[in-house]
């Protein structure tokens, strides 16, 4: 049994799609391309994709919060705040494409923090020519 959008008085409402989300998403947020990252060397880069992904490669120095546990970490009132969350930043998200952590920074600007996101992603990152750090096989 899935999920229908919500109808009301014969008429079909429109869902609301990952799209529509992401674009209303970055229409509130600040978007980084890898070259202002590149020229950036004090801002933390968050990498919000999951453990599997992250173990393939990371951008060198960055900092893992995996999406679900992203509010939790980032809020100072958390019994799960991290302290790396606190400083002055800035702040930069990222995950494989852009739209992750586009919806990531939405819900932190909501929070009240200020943050911005790598508009594409760790792809944009390895197209632009940035270092990658990959661990080595066993």
């Amino acid at each position: 049994m899935g999920l229908a959008p919500k109808a009301g008085r014969g008429q079909r409402e429109a869902m609301k799609t990952v799209k529509d989300m992401v674009a209303a998403a970055r229409a509130q947020i600040e978007e980084w391309d890898a070259a202002k990252l590149k020229a950036m060397p004090d801002a933390v880069i968050v990498d919000i994709r999951d453990v599997r992904e992250r173990a393939k490669g990371k951008i060198p120095g960055s900092v893992h919060a995996p999406r679900g546990m992203l509010e939790f970490w980032w809020d100072p009132t958390s019994p799960y705040h991290r302290d790396v969350f606190a400083g002055p930043g800035p702040y930069v998200l990222h995950c494989a494409s852009g739209w992750r952590s586009a919806l990531a920074a939405a819900t932190l600007k909501d929070m009240g923090f200020e943050v911005a996101h790598l508009r594409g992603g760790m792809s944009e990152w390895v197209e632009s020519g940035g270092t990658v750090d990959v661990p080595d096989e066993k």
